[in-house]
């Protein structure tokens, strides 16, 4: 188990450790936070069409449907727009 300063100066090691297969916990104030654990790339790309014929759309599906709209509509919920400041390097 390795607490988060540590792990944040000995980042490089760790993540060798971890790609040869050591079990690495970080911690946070010696409570286990999270698993650093080596990617896995896929044996094999996906297969296209694996789940044809397996799944059924039952008709009228994509019809709009009536009462969720109105609990669109009916809602007091507002949008909220955050604004977002855009930060130009100088030249």
């Amino acid at each position: 188990m390795v607490n988060i300063p540590a792990a944040k100066t000995h980042l490089s090691r760790l993540v060798e450790e971890a790609t040869a297969g050591e079990e690495i916990v970080l911690a946070k104030a010696g409570r286990p936070m999270v698993r650093l654990v080596p990617c896995v790339a896929s044996k094999s790309p996906r297969k296209l069409g694996a789940l044809r014929g397996k799944i059924e759309e039952i008709e009228g599906c994509w019809e709009p449907d009536p009462d969720l709209e109105k609990a669109f509509r009916e809602s007091n919920l507002t949008p909220q727009i955050r604004s977002t400041k855009i930060i130009r390097s100088k030249r």
